[in-house]
């Protein structure tokens, strides 16, 4: 704890539990000093990291200020206080949170989890204000966990509002313990239960930390906390500059492949204290809380982040080379199988995440693609450029710690993506003009080009195969089986099946419960064969001719060539060590 004298502020929160139950939390905003004849409170309408509009207002309700001074909402997320002849003021609404995820609040009788942008409102154009935050946990709970600084018993410190909106609160009976990793510490607090072992979970972190640490050449924080929901089946997580917030299923610890996946969801949480906390674009920080922060950087940001993360796995020795290689290699199969890699480019599906990566709908795999695999795909084949270019004396590892260095340590500011391609250019002496460019278009790159340098290759196992359908997925509801997704350039696509047909017969077959006929047909047609499908649309039947067609599905591989040279293995060592 430090000592609270040292750090004052004019803006206070007081947060209480008076209603956890029923999923509420009240909140009392205090500010002092005020020299203006009216103030502009605002609540953020998104939070960094997670690229979409959520409209975090609309859980506010009961909103006052104290002692008759008026105030009128004149957006959806700014209430003005007439604050002439008045110095000080104390507002008070309360906050609803029912929501299961790393980015909304959720508060129940057991515990309450609190984003910052989801909860507190700053005085606009005051973002750069210090702010003090107490949280009285309601009754039977012990515990606060958050990356903020404790300057009392239940009250914590923030330099300015951006650190506060990055620093998470975990209030209830979590479990927590520490551990010391590069001269940090490190606590994790456990929501929920689990099956997991600390003294192994605690060695295995601490093992990715150290890793990590490595490879940016020093670690920013002196104090980390890992907060994890457990629930019966859970996945996600979200970077803040010195915390994380992980979703995972409390029983997946007792199994290798999904306590794997898990250490590797840590392993791109803290990445991410580099690669988009410090280092990043221009255009990810300082930020606009009001409206959408857009970028064509993120394939940068997360798509270098999912390559290292199976890749420190990997290096840490928790999995094997297959193990990895095929994680690598799925992440083509992803794309590739999706009709939308000839829509959309890694960088347009960066700067549209705000309305498409989040908003996903039956025909997104159509038309997008996600910037994570597909930046993954791009950061392997700068990778091994780079290895082959040096002859194995720099990786890219060298060069996120120069970026880091010169924009972040050196500069403190972002980046454009011409700047660090330069930076890239400059550091290693070569053109990576070829991969910067292909993550602004749709075609895709020679990929065995790059492999090949260091011994390896890329092969579609499915090249030979050939599976034949119609192009849908469907799925059964009170026996009635409705389309559920229809694929780009497929006969369906091309015959006019929707989603949400109902198919009822194929060849005046009607079809059954249990799928038999509709996979009898596809097993037994040929390819350019025309069915005659029976439909219902919205009530009204159609019939509809479409033609089998090959499915052409991919499944990728990455294996050594048949015959290595000496420098082949030797590239190939240093790339995957």
């Amino acid at each position: 704890m430090i000592e609270k004298s040292n750090y004052t502020s004019k803006i206070h929160f007081d947060v209480s539990f008076s209603e956890p139950q029923a999923h509420y939390a009240a909140v009392k905003m205090s500010i002092k000093e005020i020299q203006s004849d009216f103030i502009d409170v605002k609540m953020p309408v998104w939070s960094p990291g997670s690229y979409l509009v959520r409209e975090y207002s609309k859980q506010v309700e009961r909103f006052s200020v104290e002692d008759q001074v008026g105030y009128e909402k004149i957006s959806k997320n700014t209430w003005r206080i007439f604050t002439k002849n008045k110095s000080s003021i104390v507002i008070n609404y309360h906050i609803y949170g029912f929501e299961t995820s790393v980015r909304t609040n959720f508060i129940n009788d057991e515990h309450a989890f609190i984003v910052p942008t989801a909860t507190f409102l700053h005085i606009d154009g005051n973002i750069d204000s210090p702010v003090t935050v107490t949280i009285r946990p309601a009754e039977n709970w012990s515990s606060i966990s958050t990356g903020l600084e404790q300057i009392d018993t239940h009250t914590f410190y923030a330099p300015d509002f951006d650190i506060l909106y990055d620093s998470p609160f975990e209030v209830g009976n979590q479990d927590i313990w520490t551990i010391q990793a590069s001269n940090v510490e490190h606590e994790f607090a456990m929501v929920g239960g689990g099956t997991y072992d600390k003294e192994r979970l605690s060695a295995d972190v601490k093992k990715i930390v150290e890793e990590e640490t490595r490879i940016w050449g020093s670690n920013p924080n002196k104090r980390y906390v890992f907060i994890t929901h457990n629930y019966q089946s859970g996945g996600g997580g979200l970077e803040h500059l010195n915390s994380t917030v992980l979703g995972a299923s409390r029983t997946a610890y007792s199994n290798e492949g999904s306590y794997k996946t898990y250490l590797s969801l840590i392993a791109h949480e803290y990445f991410h204290l580099w690669n988009v906390k410090r280092l990043r674009p221009k255009a990810l920080g300082p930020f606009n809380y009001d409206q959408e922060n857009y970028t064509t950087g993120l394939w940068i940001m997360e798509g270098f982040t999912s390559y290292y993360d199976n890749l420190i796995i990997k290096r840490c020795g928790f999995f094997s080379e297959l193990e990895y290689l095929n994680l690598l290699a799925n992440d083509f199969t992803t794309v590739l199988n999706r009709p939308g890699h000839h829509i959309q480019s890694a960088a347009e599906a960066s700067f549209d995440a705000w309305i498409k990566y989040y908003r996903q709908d039956e025909n997104s795999p159509n038309s997008s693609i996600s910037y994570y695999n597909k930046g993954a795909m791009l950061t392997v084949l700068l990778d091994l450029k780079i290895i082959a270019a040096s002859k194995g004396t720099k990786k890219l590892d060298h060069v996120l710690k120069e970026a880091y260095n010169h924009f972040y340590l050196d500069q403190n500011r972002g980046f454009e993506e011409d700047e660090f391609q330069r930076l890239v250019e400059e550091f290693t002496g070569i053109s990576v003009s070829d991969i910067f460019k292909a993550a602004h278009e749709n075609g895709e790159l020679d990929y065995n080009a790059y492999f090949n340098l260091v011994g390896y290759e890329i092969i579609d196992i499915n090249a030979e195969s050939k599976t034949l359908g119609i192009g849908i997925s469907h799925q059964k509801n009170d026996g009635i089986q409705t389309v559920t997704a229809v694929e780009r350039g497929s006969g369906a696509w091309d015959g006019g099946l929707n989603v949400r047909d109902e198919l009822i017969a194929i060849n005046g077959i009607r079809l059954d419960l249990k799928d038999k006929e509709y996979d009898y047909f596809m097993q037994h047609s040929n390819e350019g064969d025309i069915l005659d499908i029976l439909i219902a649309r919205d009530g009204i039947i159609k019939e509809l001719k479409i033609e089998i067609r090959a499915a052409n599905k991919k499944l990728f591989r990455i294996q050594p060539v048949k015959e290595q040279s000496e420098e082949q293995k030797q590239l190939a060592e240093f790339w995957l060590s």
